[in-house]
């Protein structure tokens, strides 16, 4: 079954649906996400996915541990619990923090995503067909330009968003 995005204009009015493979790449298709970021007790690492060859637009590349678009009748934090359970295999995940709005434009995505975060050491179940590997990064390589040539153009605004709210 094909999943499908609730699609919006500009000013976030609804104006439709349309297949995901129509909303990736397509500035003038908004859709709406949510993303968690996990992070480690130790407070100094971050959960990073890399995706797998048949996922997604973006085969082979870093993207945040958890990105979660809303399915009909869901609202952020229910989206973002479900996705926490589907690609990590947590069964019972902690309570979300928020932590901002962000609004990303891109080549590949045109979506407004509510960014929460949670604090899990693991151990992670996830989608082995969906995912290649999990693993926590020290905060200063995920600054490295080296690392970066790796990354989403999505990862990298969060990270610089999370960087500058003080939370990395």
């Amino acid at each position: 079954m094909e999943e499908l995005f609730d699609i919006y204009d500009a000013e976030g009015h609804r104006i439709g649906v349309a297949p995901r493979r129509e909303c990736h790449g397509n500035p003038a298709l908004l859709h709406h996400t949510s993303h968690v970021v996990v992070f480690h007790p130790d407070g100094r690492r971050l959960l990073l996915q890399k995706r797998s060859v048949t996922k997604d637009i973006q085969p082979g590349k870093w993207d945040t541990a958890v990105g979660g678009h809303l399915n009909l009748g869901e609202d952020y934090p229910t989206a973002a619990r479900r996705e926490l359970s589907e690609e990590l295999g947590v069964t019972e995940p902690p309570e979300l923090r928020f932590l901002f709005d962000a609004q990303i434009r891109n080549e590949i995505e045109s979506e407004d995503t509510r960014v929460y975060a949670v604090t899990l050491a693991g151990p992670f179940h996830f989608q082995r067909e969906e995912i290649d590997e999990v693993r926590f990064w020290r905060f200063e390589e995920l600054f490295l330009p080296e690392n970066q040539r790796g990354f989403t153009p999505n990862l990298i605004r969060e990270l610089e968003q999370l960087r500058a709210g003080g939370f990395l």
